[in-house]
């Protein structure tokens, strides 16, 4: 697809601000520099410790609660280190900005978020892998809107976030259907302001998660607005941590003690849908039991590769999607992976969830 300065949004316009901050980092002494280079990799290539230290605590991301919900619910019982806070936090760039303060230590996000710290100079790793197969997210319309298929999109403003996942299901199904930059208006918002936009008529489409897209067509359906289904499917959940952290041997080990939780906290959910509606969508969400069972009758199956080849493959062609159109710099995404934690998710889970 074509790249243009007029296609209707200013490509680095999202990055100035992190850009600016980043930039800062930049004028550390060269010397200082190059051996903390040396002394982070040589960290990040050593073996990861068997036991987690005592007294070791990570911060970790549980966005509206859930993964204190499923380790709860599940009764997977006491991590093996203390967490010392659970942070509300999910986007992609608040996740990022999070990293940056030292607020956060592990997250889980999908595939794009990693691209774009790269692309903003801030090093993390990828530590564990959750393979999708089905798609997440539907493309819902504004009130009294008359489109009805991807190529309805052309001319119209589409709802776009560079550092999130929607931002790479939007890319995607463009590209799939043909459709140029140049023949859509990208409007940068983030997910959270998705409602807002579609309800104002700010923008025509928005990609909206199979957990949200219930409640927002419950609301305006009645007004004209639909969701336009697609086989796009954002491939990677993942679970990942500042070069920082992990080159510290405790928390890296933390980390690792934790990636088992995460794997079983997932299929905990998906094996008990009846009691994860009602704990979390009714009672947290304040979602129907109707509205949950239709959620969680579009949930897909937890599956965690006991190699990372497909999930490396795929989070390259999702970065050379961005590159082409101007978002972000080439580059090989190889580097984003760490290989120390490759399988340990596999391994946690029953053969049915490995793939």
């Amino acid at each position: 697809m074509p790249v243009s300065r007029t296609s209707g949004i200013d490509r680095r316009l999202f990055l100035s601000s992190i850009l600016g901050a980043a930039a800062g980092v930049a004028g550390l002494s060269g010397c200082a520099g190059s051996s903390a280079a040396a002394d982070s990799k040589d960290a990040l290539s050593a073996p990861l410790a068997a036991k987690v230290p005592a007294g070791t605590s990570l911060k970790i991301a549980s966005y509206l609660g859930t993964q204190q919900l499923q380790l709860k619910l599940g009764k997977l019982g006491a991590l093996p280190f203390k967490v010392s806070s659970w942070p509300n936090i999910a986007a992609g760039p608040d996740v990022i900005n999070a990293f940056r303060a030292g607020s956060l230590d592990v997250a889980t996000n999908a595939g794009i978020p990693p691209i774009q710290a790269h692309y903003q100079g801030f090093d993390a790793k990828i530590v564990a892998i959750n393979i999708t197969r089905k798609p997440s997210y539907v493309f819902a319309t504004k009130p009294g809107s008359d489109i009805r298929t991807v190529q309805d999109f052309k001319g119209k403003r589409l709802a776009f976030s560079q550092g999130q996942a929607q931002g790479v299901v939007l890319l995607r199904a463009l590209k799939k259907a043909g459709i140029a930059y140049d023949d859509v208006k990208l409007v940068p918002l983030t997910s959270n302001q998705f409602f807002t936009a579609l309800q104002s008529g700010q923008v025509d489409i928005a990609p909206l998660a199979n957990s949200q897209a219930p409640s927002y067509l419950s609301q305006y359906e009645a007004k004209g607005a639909h969701a336009v289904t697609t086989d796009v499917v954002d491939l990677l959940t993942l679970l990942w941590a500042p070069t920082s952290v992990l080159a510290d041997s405790a928390k890296a080990a933390a980390v690792a003690a934790y990636i088992p939780y995460w794997a079983k906290g997932q299929v905990w959910a998906y094996e008990n849908p009846d009691i994860w509606n009602e704990e979390f969508y009714v009672k947290t969400q304040n979602l129907t039991l109707p509205q949950a069972k239709a959620v969680t009758a579009l949930a897909n199956k937890p599956l965690f590769p006991p190699s990372w080849d497909e999930a490396i493959k795929w989070e390259q062609e999702t970065a050379d999607l961005l590159a082409e159109g101007g978002f972000v710099k080439k580059f090989d995404v190889g580097d984003l992976f760490d290989h120390r934690f490759e399988g340990i998710a596999a391994k946690a889970v029953t053969a049915e969830y490995r793939r």
